[in-house]
């Protein structure tokens, strides 16, 4: 018998897989039916049998007006929710006319600055019949009221309005770096964020717990579970804490994860995901409603895995991702365009990252049935083998205090950059077959077809933003502006437990700026420095 191979996750992989596999395998505890406690088989009784997943597309760059016109276009073309990208500077809570603001205003996403800009983001696009996915973290609580303000000036009530914020500031500590607070403040704004949805917009998930930020980092398979799922934890503490319940907040929570090209063991990563938090808010936190119990998550096909080198060839590792996400069971699932290696994707480029979804939903016969892989010898050897690996990972921080705690110590970041270093020497080393980088090269000249022609940001985008800041100020009531941002002070350094949202929304509705709000909030709070290691 040959040496077994190893998984992402470090775990071997045997070259045959017969019922001894299985033998001591309980299908009625580790399976149960779909929709039903530990959810192996999926969230719902019928999952695609009755309609497909959400169609997201993620797209923002440049202004509202170039932003909104593509999402008006993938509408138009069948997409089903709205995922917005916003710019490093919109990320980071600074306006586009700051000086840290220079060179990236509009680059990497869509600059959103104020009301306005809001405004002008979501122009002709019906509020209440598209959900909407906000992928913002340390400003995700200014970013949701701007655009509750523009559906309320539409007529839109707020219990209509549904969608998701990343709001994942703990992930930001640990893989992306786009954070502004310390861990405490930004933990306190995650709770007022949960308890101002729980008021005022029931239909919104106030957080998406990500994993799939720092699987871009460089973790596993195994440490992206383990590592999402004991941030959320920490958020359901955080939440308790505030005087949520389990059973209030259990189902408005939402996750994000990454669907990489090893097909079986990412079917494997999201089926034991499923099953390991069911038992941690039933078992750890006392959850009764089984939606409670539900991790219900969205999909992005592996950016990292992305070539520049033959980037018609992400076509096909685009594909096969998507399919592992699907047969895993995702909610909602965004596919990356081809050139995104090189690029933001082009309109046709991204056309085709969404027929690829459509293809799959139906063109295929995998949504015919629920969960097609349950029972399957290689899969439940695989989901049992990352479940126990994911759980001794959330021991671990668990003995380390918490997620918290091992943030602050540099545990999670420390783990992921030992795996990344073991991708990236592996790769090198020729042992990772990567498809046109280290094996199967061409020579470019030779590649058939029209020269690619990737989209090109237009560099005056910072110059308009910086004139529509400039006219925004000159127009609006500047003593109503300095009021409600000091109200938003005075709150933000309140012992008495005042939940910054409320005065944060008169400020954003008297037309301060995103910029204006963090900035008031980083002079109470101040802003967080990375640990030195683990």
């Amino acid at each position: 018998m040959p040496d077994p191979r190893e998984s992402e996750s470090g775990l071997p992989v045997e070259p045959v897989y017969g019922p001894e596999a299985l033998a001591d395998w309980d299908p009625v505890r580790k399976l149960g039916a779909p929709g039903a406690y530990p959810f192996t088989r999926g969230v719902y009784p019928t999952m695609y049998t009755g309609r497909p997943w959400t169609i997201r597309q993620y797209a923002g760059f440049g202004t509202a007006a170039e932003s909104n016109a593509r999402y008006r276009r993938l509408i138009a073309d069948g997409t089903t929710g709205l995922s917005v990208a916003f710019d490093l500077p919109t990320q980071m809570g600074y306006d586009s006319d700051a000086p840290l603001a220079h060179g990236e205003v509009g680059r990497v996403g869509v600059a959103v600055d104020s009301l306005d800009d809001m405004r002008e983001l979501f122009a002709g696009i019906a509020l209440d019949q598209v959900s909407t996915s906000m992928t913002i973290n340390a400003p995700a609580a200014p970013l949701l009221l701007l655009l509750q303000l523009v559906a309320a000036e539409r007529g839109v009530p707020a219990h209509r309005l549904s969608g998701t914020i990343q709001n994942d500031v703990l992930k930001e500590y640990i893989a992306r770096g786009t954070y502004i607070f310390p861990p405490g403040p930004s933990l306190r704004l995650v709770a007022d964020t949960f308890r101002y949805c729980r008021a005022e917009l029931p239909r919104w998930n106030p957080i998406s717990v990500s994993g799939y930020h720092m699987a871009e980092a460089g973790a596993s398979p195994a440490q992206e579970v383990a590592f999402t799922l004991a941030n959320a934890v920490a958020y359901v503490r955080t939440a308790l804490a505030a005087g949520l319940t389990a059973d209030e907040l259990g189902p408005r929570l939402s996750f994000f994860f990454v669907a990489r090209t090893t097909l079986l063991e990412e079917i494997a990563k999201f089926r034991a995901a499923r099953r390991i938090w069911a038992r941690v808010m039933r078992d750890g936190f006392g959850a009764r409603d089984p939606k409670a119990q539900t991790l219900r998550f969205h999909t992005q096909t592996a950016g990292v895995q992305l070539t520049a080198q033959q980037p018609e060839v992400n076509l096909v590792r685009v594909a096969l991702q998507a399919l592992g996400a699907v047969l895993g069971g995702t909610q909602s699932l965004h596919t990356n365009a081809f050139d995104e290696a090189i690029a933001l994707p082009t309109e046709r480029s991204a056309r085709l990252a969404l027929r690829t979804q459509q293809v799959i939903a139906y063109e295929t016969d995998v949504t015919a049935t629920v969960d097609p892989f349950a029972g399957s010898y290689a899969v439940e050897s695989l989901t049992d083998a990352l479940e126990t690996e994911a759980v001794r990972l959330m021991d671990r921080i668990e003995e380390l205090g918490g997620a918290v705690e091992a943030v602050e110590l540099g545990f999670q970041k420390g783990e992921i950059e030992r795996n990344a270093y073991r991708i990236a020497r592996e790769t090198e080393d020729g042992e990772r077959v990567v498809v046109g980088v280290n094996r199967f090269r061409t020579d470019q000249a030779d590649e058939a077809g029209r020269p690619y022609e990737p989209l090109r940001v237009d560099p005056s985008i910072e110059t308009r933003q910086k004139a529509r800041l400039a006219a925004l100020r000159a127009d609006r009531d500047g003593a109503a502006v300095g009021s409600a941002l000091a109200a938003l002070r005075a709150a933000a350094g309140s012992s008495a437990g005042e939940n910054v949202l409320y005065p944060m929304k008169e400020a954003l509705r008297a037309r301060a700026t995103v910029g204006e709000v963090c900035d008031t909030l980083r002079e109470i709070w101040g802003t967080h420095r990375p640990p030195a290691g683990f």
